[in-house]
C-alpha cells in the first residue's frame, strides 16, 4: 500500500521516525511529506533514510509528474502525525500553501490525524470547529492523549504513542467495510439518577470505550446510533462521523427507553454504557440542606434491567453485546463473573473488563474479556480502548458469521 505520512512543525515529530519505520516494515512504501517548520525538529535525511524514498516540501519540484497532486492521487492512506493546531486549521479550510497542503486536497484516500499541542491550544473554540468541521467530512482523529507536553506543563495534547497510530492506520487499511449494511446501536457513558435538583448517584464512565466501539464500528461501515449518558465534550467529539447518529440520554430509565426504541431494526445493539443499578426511592424538588432537612440515609429501590428487557424483545438475527466491569481477585474470577453475568441475561457476547482506582474508567487504555454464549473467552485484548474496540467488532463478526 502507499500511504502519506505528512510531519508538520511539533515538538512531536521526533515520534513520528518511529511510525515511518513500523510502516516501512509491514511492507508499505511510506512517503513522508514534512512542512518547512517540522523539518527544524527532524531532518530531511532522517526521512529519507527511514522511508526509502527522497523527501521535499517544495511544490515545485517533480513537475513533470505532477507530484503536487500525484502523492494524493495514488496514497491509499494519508496519516498528519504530529497534527498541530495550525495544520488542522489550514486542513478544515481547505489551504493548499505547501506540498503537505496539496497533497490532502488531492487524496480520495482515507486521511488519519494525530494532534498534539498544548492543553489550552486544544481546548480553544477554534480548534473544537476544525475538529469537528474535519470529522464531519470524515477525517479519521486518534488523540490526543493526557500526559507530559514540553516546558514542564502536563495535560490533555500529548501525541497518540506511535505504536498506537500504527495500529489506527493498519485497522484502516485492513479492517474495510467488513460492517457495511449492519444498522448498530452503542450505548456509553454513566447515568445519573437525581437525589434532588442538584445531586445525583453516578459513576466514573467518562464514555470513552463507548465511544471507541461507536466510532470503529462507522469507520467500518455500520450505521450507528450512539446513544450518550453524559459524555463530556471531548470524549462525545470522537463521535462525530458521518455515519453516527448522537441522541443523548441521562437516567437509567431514560436510557432504557432510548435504547429500546433504537433497537428496533438494529442488528446489534452493545451496552457498553454504565447503568446504575439503584436509583432514590423519591426525588426532592428542591436540594436537601443540612439545616433544613439533613440527609443521612437515603432509600434506594433498582433500576430496571435494559439488557435483560432486550434480550426479551429481541428479534430473529439480532445479536446483543454487554460488558461487565468488575474489580475481581484475579483474572478467572473475572471470566466466571462474565460468564455469570452473559447467563443471566440471555447476551450473546459480554466483553469483562477490570475496574479501579487507576484501570478502566478515565483511562486511555483498556483490556476485555470476551466470552460468547457457549461460555468460551472467545478474545482477549489490551490496548488503547479502540484497538479493544477493533478486538471487539472482530469477535461480534465471528459469532453473527458463525449464527447465519
Amino acid at each position: 500500500m502507499n500511504i502519506v505520512v505528512g510531519v508538520t512543525g511539533g515538538i512531536a515529530a521526533y515520534k513520528t521516525v518511529q511510525l515511518v519505520r513500523g510502516l516501512v516494515l509491514e511492507g508499505h512504501e511510506v512517503h513522508v511529506v514534512p512542512t518547512e517548520d517540522a523539518l527544524r525538529f527532524v531532518g530531511t535525511p532522517t526521512w529519507e533514510a527511514i522511508s526509502r524514498h527522497p523527501v521535499t516540501t517544495s511544490v515545485h519540484e517533480g513537475v513533470d509528474v505532477v507530484r503536487h497532486v500525484a502523492l494524493g492521487q495514488e496514497a491509499d492512506l494519508v496519516v498528519v502525525a504530529p497534527a498541530t493546531a495550525n495544520t488542522l486549521a489550514a486542513m478544515a479550510a481547505g489551504l493548499a500553501s505547501d506540498l503537505l497542503g496539496t497533497t490532502l486536497l488531492a487524496t480520495e484516500a482515507p486521511v488519519l490525524v494525530a494532534p498534539a499541542m498544548h492543553t489550552q491550544m486544544w481546548r480553544h473554540p477554534a480548534t473544537q470547529a476544525n475538529l469537528r468541521t474535519l470529522r464531519e467530512r470524515g477525517v479519521h482523529v486518534i488523540g490526543p492523549e493526557d500526559g507530559a507536553l514540553t516546558g514542564g506543563d502536563s495535560g490533555l495534547g500529548r501525541m497518540t504513542e506511535p505504536d498506537d497510530i500504527l495500529h489506527a492506520a493498519l485497522a484502516l487499511l485492513e479492517g474495510g467495510d467488513d460492517l457495511a449494511g449492519l444498522r448498530v446501536v452503542v450505548t456509553a457513558g454513566g447515568t445519573r439518577e437525581p437525589i434532588d435538583p442538584v445531586r445525583f448517584i453516578g459513576n466514573r464512565s467518562s464514555g470513552r470505550q463507548g465511544v471507541a466501539v461507536a466510532r470503529a464500528a462507522a469507520d467500518r461501515g455500520a450505521q450507528v446510533v450512539l446513544i450518550g449518558a453524559h459524555l463530556d465534550e471531548v470524549v462525545g467529539a470522537d463521535a462525530i462521523h458521518p455515519r453516527i447518529e448522537r441522541r443523548s440520554a441521562g437516567t437509567a430509565a431514560e436510557l432504557g427507553a432510548a435504547v429500546s426504541a433504537a433497537a428496533t431494526d438494529a442488528d446489534v445493539v452493545v451496552m457498553a454504557a454504565a447503568v446504575a443499578d439503584y436509583r432514590p426511592e423519591s426525588v426532592a424538588d428542591r436540594k436537601r440542606t443540612k439545616r433544613e432537612t439533613p440527609l443521612r440515609t437515603l432509600t434506594l429501590v433498582e433500576t430496571d434491567d435494559i439488557t435483560a428487557a432486550l434480550v426479551a424483545a429481541r428479534r430473529a438475527g439480532q445479536t446483543i453485546v454487554g460488558f461487565a466491569a468488575e474489580t475481581p481477585d484475579d483474572s478467572e474470577t473475572l471470566v466466571e463473573r462474565a460468564r455469570h453475568k452473559r447467563a443471566r441475561k440471555g447476551l450473546d457476547l459480554i466483553a469483562a473488563n477490570e475496574v479501579g482506582w487507576e484501570k478502566g474508567f478515565e483511562r486511555p487504555d483498556n483490556t476485555l474479556v470476551i466470552v460468547d454464549a457457549a461460555d468460551r473467552v472467545v478474545a482477549e485484548a489490551s490496548g488503547s480502548k479502540r484497538e479493544v474496540a477493533d478486538a471487539l467488532w472482530d469477535a461480534i463478526v465471528a459469532v453473527r458469521g458463525a449464527g447465519s
